[in-house]
C-alpha cells in the first residue's frame, strides 16, 4: 500500500486509522510524516442530521429532520481500505433519505477520471481525499473546498453528539479554516505473524531491547528478522526513523514538527543521530534481509506473509491490502514502535484520509448530512470491520467483529501513555533526502553523520 505519506492527532479512541499508489490506504506520494457560489443559509448553519441512527432506516427519522431530495455525489478512492464500508453507508444513507438520489463514483483511479470535472467547476458533492491524485492543500489553496469553520463548531452527527466531540484526531486548519475532516485515523508500526512465534515459543516484542533479544532467536532459527520496503523507504522511516527520534528527545515530537519547519539544528540534534543508530544495529547484527533493498511494497509483504521474514515495518492498511494472499492461520500481531527503551512510552507515528465538501457542489446539505451520518460510533465500528482499519472517531470497538490487529492498534492507541505523533509533513525535497540517505544507510553506504549531512544539505538549500 503505497500512501501519500502523510506521516499526516491526539486524542484516540475507536481506533485511530490514513496515500499512494492505488492499493494503498491513504495518500501517500508527497512528503509528509506522512494534504463560487456561496453557501445557502441552511448550509451555513450544523444541517440537520437525517436519522437517528447510522443504519436506521428511512420510516425511523425524526419529525425534526430535514427531507434531503436532489442529486447528491460521493467521490471515494478505492485502495488499501477497499469499499466495503463505502458500499454498506452509501446504502444505509440511501435507505434514511428515500427521495435524495445519490450517485458513487468511486474506485482506484477515481482520483484522475474525476480531475477534469475538479478543474473544470463541476466536481461531486462529497469528496473522500485519499489516493494519488488528491492533495488536501492543493484543493483549498485552488478554492476547491467548502469553508467548514462555523459549520462545525455546532454540527452534530445523528447521535446526538457534537463531531468535533467525538473526533480523536482534530480537523488540520489552514490559515486558521477547517475545510477537511479526518475520517480515518493510521498508524505506522511494526507487524508479525503471532501464530509464528507461538509456534516457536519466540517473546513478541515490547520496546528496542526485547526487539534485538527475539531477532537474536529468529535468526538462529535461520528466518530473517527484518525486511523492509527499500524502494519506498518511507515505509521504514516513518515506522521506525522517527517513533526513535521522538523517543530519544524525551518523548517530544516537537523534533519532527522543527524539521518539517527546516530547522537544521533539529536534524544536527543528538536525538537524530541514536535513532540513526539503532538502525545500524539492526543491519550490523545482520537483521535486515538483504532483498530488502529495492524491493517494493508488494513483494516485501509477500515474503512477510510467507514467513520468510518476521517482521515488516508498514501501516495498518497492510492486512486488508494482502487480503487475498493470506495464508490459513497467519494472525497480525501489531505495536506502533519497537524502537523505545525498556519501560519507555510506545510512540504511534499516525496518519489521516480526510473528508470534505465541494466548494462548488450542487447539493451541499446533502453532503453535510452526510459528514453527519459517517462521523458516529456506529459508523466507528463499522469502518473497522470493513475496512480492517481504525477510525478517527472516538468509541470502543473491543466488542465489535473488527479484526484482532485493529483492536490491538486500538489498545495503543487509546492509551494514554502512547506518544502519539501528529500530521506532519515535510519539504517533498528534504523528504527525499531522507529516504534516500535512509536506504543508503541500511546497505552500509553511509554513517549516520552522513546521514545527517546528506539531509541538512537539502534543508539548507530548500531553505534559501
Amino acid at each position: 500500500m503505497i500512501m501519500k505519506k502523510k506521516f499526516l492527532s491526539l486524542g484516540l479512541a475507536a481506533i485511530l486509522a490514513a496515500v499512494s499508489l492505488t492499493g494503498c490506504g491513504s495518500n501517500k506520494e508527497g512528503a509528509s510524516n506522512s494534504p463560487s457560489p456561496s453557501p445557502s443559509a441552511s448550509s451555513e448553519s450544523s444541517a440537520p442530521a437525517a436519522t437517528e441512527s447510522a443504519s436506521a432506516p428511512a420510516s425511523e427519522s425524526t419529525d425534526n429532520t430535514v427531507k434531503l431530495t436532489g442529486d447528491f455525489e460521493i467521490q471515494y478512492f478505492v485502495g488499501g481500505y477497499g469499499d466495503k464500508w463505502w458500499k454498506k453507508v452509501i446504502a444505509d444513507f440511501k435507505a434514511a433519505n428515500p427521495d435524495l438520489n445519490v450517485k458513487e463514483s468511486g474506485g482506484p483511479k477515481i482520483n484522475d477520471q474525476m480531475k477534469p470535472r475538479w478543474i473544470g467547476g463541476n466536481p461531486p458533492d462529497f469528496v473522500y481525499i485519499d489516493g494519488a491524485g488528491l492533495n488536501d492543500r492543493q484543493m483549498v489553496e485552488d478554492g476547491q473546498l467548502e469553508d467548514l469553520t462555523e459549520w462545525l463548531k455546532d454540527a452534530k452527527n445523528v447521535d446526538g453528539d457534537l463531531i468535533t466531540d467525538i473526533l480523536a484526531q482534530p480537523a488540520q486548519q489552514f490559515d486558521g479554516k477547517i475545510f477537511n475532516i479526518p475520517l480515518v485515523l493510521n498508524s505506522w508500526g511494526v507487524f508479525w505473524n503471532k501464530a509464528l512465534f507461538k509456534e516457536k515459543g519466540w517473546t513478541e516484542p515490547t520496546d528496542f531491547q526485547s526487539f534485538l533479544d527475539v531477532s537474536d532467536k529468529i535468526k538462529a532459527d535461520g528466518i530473517t528478522p527484518f525486511i523492509h520496503t527499500g524502494k519506498y523507504p518511507y515505509y521504514i522511516n516513518g515506522s521506525i526513523l522517527y517513533p526513535a527520534i521522538v523517543s530519544a528527545n524525551n518523548n517530544d515530537f516537537s523534533i519532527l514538527q522543527d524539521m518539517a519547519a527546516n530547522k537544521v539544528e533539529a536534524y544536527e540534534s543528538p536525538a537524530v543521530l541514536a535513532a540513526l543508530n539503532k538502525i545500524v544495529a539492526l543491519r550490523d547484527k545482520g537483521f535486515i534481509d538483504k532483498a530488502s533493498i529495492q524491493i517494493n511494497h508488494t513483494d516485501s509483504q509477500m515474503l512477510f506473509l510467507q514467513n520468510k521474514d518476521a517482521f515488516i515495518p508498514n501501516g495498518l492498511w497492510l492486512p486488508n491490502e494482502m487480503s487475498k494472499d493470506i495464508p490459513e492461520g497467519f494472525d497480525f500481531g501489531f505495536i506502533p514502535s519497537v524502537t523505545q527503551d525498556a519501560g519507555g512510552k510506545v510512540v504511534a507515528n499516525t496518519s489521516t484520509a480526510t473528508v470534505a465538501v465541494a466548494k462548488n457542489g450542487k447539493n451541499k446539505d446533502a453532503a453535510k448530512a452526510f459528514l453527519q451520518f459517517i462521523f458516529s460510533k456506529a459508523q466507528a465500528s463499522q469502518w473497522a470491520e470493513l475496512s480492517g482499519a481504525p477510525s478517527n472517531i472516538k468509541g470502543d470497538i473491543s466488542s465489535s467483529n473488527a479484526p484482532n490487529f485493529v483492536k490491538d492498534a486500538a489498545k495503543y492507541l487509546t492509551d494514554p501513555n502512547t506518544v502519539v505523533i501528529p500530521t506532519i509533513t515535510y519539504n517533498a525535497d528534504v523528504d527525499k533526502a531522507m529516504m534516500d540517505a535512509t536506504d543508503a544507510l541500511t546497505i552500509s553506504k553511509i554513517t549516520p553523520e552522513e546521514w545527517v549531512k546528506r539531509v541538512t544539505d537539502v534543508v539548507k538549500k530548500v531553505s534559501k
